[in-house]
């Protein structure tokens, strides 16, 4: 019987990465992701997937960001009772954000029933903090390089992929094919992750496109946060930064810390950072030293350059603090979590900013807010914006277009096929034009549902 694959999210778009691989009647699923953005992607959260989840043998985790890895709770909640597969770092990076997840579900459907907002009645988590604390039971972990069997006759490989801690492509034989995952890919020059490892051969590679149609700028991610934070600063206002809290918020610590040592800002500048998660996160850095950039004097210099904000009451209390300040709060595309509280807090006055720290899938706050949108939709009030709103474009975790080229031309040999995922349609049909034209490969961007043949 043939390896197939289909393509359960992340085809034609940026969020929900699941890739089912069945063969013999056996069935892996790589990455268990949730979709955000648009609502019609969302409510796929809510569609059955087209198997039983008992059915399921095992699971293999990409990295802990939920888009690879926010469905699983849900999965097990559902009857999966397998093991997850992923390496050190992504099981500490899911036990903070797999439950963090499940809370912040619980307090949106209360919030939604209070209010009265929500279209559903009572409206309801996908899955609660406590689904998630039991579906870490399941994770087994293994170290980059090391070979394992997730199914019995099937072998599997870590390699490092930069991005986040713990962020792994996945190599994967079974029945005579190799297949290679790239999960998200970070950069060569990533402030403080290391650059993904040299791929290994594959018949069929299935890569992200994130970043598909277009090369990032050559600027620093210090030198290009600076005269914003200094700009915002000298008018006394706020600066309210949404940040993915694993990765992105080390990176802007980091970034601030390394800005206040070289006095290009003040040391007494007030600094935030409003999420358990993000701190958490931020905590797990220096018990992985050496699969990172930063030393142990760094990690401490980041951890300590802003005040950690872990309560609703300390969250609500930063307001009362007047005059500029830095406040550093997940979500990292605004789609939900406390950063939405202090944007309906400073959105209407000019004298603040907003900083947007990575990619802003279509349909979230964060992407309304690089398009110029006057008003904000939170909690179901329009909220004016008046803020001034800037993009970072030198901070962003993902590979651009000619890196992912770059790892696709080390692998040895020549695949058979590439599948073009986990991207925008434009960002994706781009990659495949290139794989095509550049690599002579046969390239597609496989559709939502979607079962091939490798």
């Amino acid at each position: 019987m043939s390896v197939r694959i289909t393509f359960l999210g992340g085809a034609g778009t940026v969020t929900g990465s699941k890739f089912l691989v069945q063969h013999d009647d056996q069935r892996l699923l790589v990455d268990c992701g949730l979709f955000q953005g648009y609502k019609q992607l969302r409510l796929r959260n809510r569609t059955p997937l087209p198997f039983e989840p008992n059915h399921l043998q095992a699971v293999i985790l990409t990295h802990a960001h939920l888009d690879h890895s926010g469905y699983f709770p849900l999965l097990v909640k559902e009857g999966f009772k397998g093991k997850a597969w992923c390496t050190p770092g992504t099981r500490d990076l899911c036990q903070i954000l797999l439950p963090d997840s499940g809370h912040l579900q619980e307090e949106d459907a209360a919030f939604a029933n209070r209010h009265g907002f929500s279209k559903h009645s009572p409206a309801l988590p996908l899955y609660t903090e406590d689904d998630a604390v039991r579906s870490l039971k399941l994770l087994k972990t293994v170290p980059p390089l090391r070979e394992f069997e997730p199914i019995q006759g099937w072998k599997a490989r870590f390699y490092g992929a930069g991005h986040i801690l713990g962020a792994s492509s996945v190599s994967l034989e079974v029945g005579g094919k190799r297949l290679l995952f790239s999960g998200d890919l970070g950069r060569p020059d990533d402030l403080i992750m290391l650059p993904p490892d040299p791929p290994p051969g594959a018949d069929a590679v299935i890569v992200e496109s994130t970043y598909g149609d277009r090369d990032h700028p050559n600027d620093n991610l210090i030198d290009e946060l600076a005269p914003l934070l200094e700009k915002v600063a000298a008018r006394g206002g706020t600066a309210v930064v949404p940040v993915f809290a694993v990765g992105r918020a080390q990176a802007l610590l980091h970034a601030i810390a390394e800005l206040k040592r070289q006095h290009r800002l003040p040391r007494s500048l007030p600094v935030y950072l409003d999420s358990p998660m993000a701190i958490h996160s931020t905590e797990v850095f220096t018990q992985h030293l050496g699969e990172h950039r930063l030393n142990a004097a760094e990690c401490n210099a980041m951890a300590k350059v802003a005040k950690m904000v872990r309560t609703p009451d300390e969250s609500k209390a930063i307001a009362t603090h007047h005059g500029p300040k830095v406040i550093l709060a997940a979500s990292g595309m605004a789609t939900g979590g406390r950063v939405l509280h202090h944007l309906v807090q400073y959105l209407g006055d000019h004298r603040h900013m907003v900083v947007l720290t990575g990619y802003q899938a279509p349909g979230t706050r964060g992407a309304t807010l690089v398009k110029g949108g006057t008003s904000l939709r939170i909690h179901g009030q329009d909220v004016p914006v008046r803020a001034e709103v800037a993009q970072l474009c030198s901070s962003s975790a993902h590979a651009d277009a000619g890196q992912l080229m770059q790892w696709l031309r080390a692998i040895p040999g020549q695949p058979h096929r590439a599948f073009v995922v986990h991207g925008d349609q434009e960002a994706a049909d781009c990659l495949r034009r290139r794989i095509e034209n550049e690599l002579r490969w046969h390239a597609m961007v496989p559709e939502h549902g979607s079962t091939w043949a490798v």
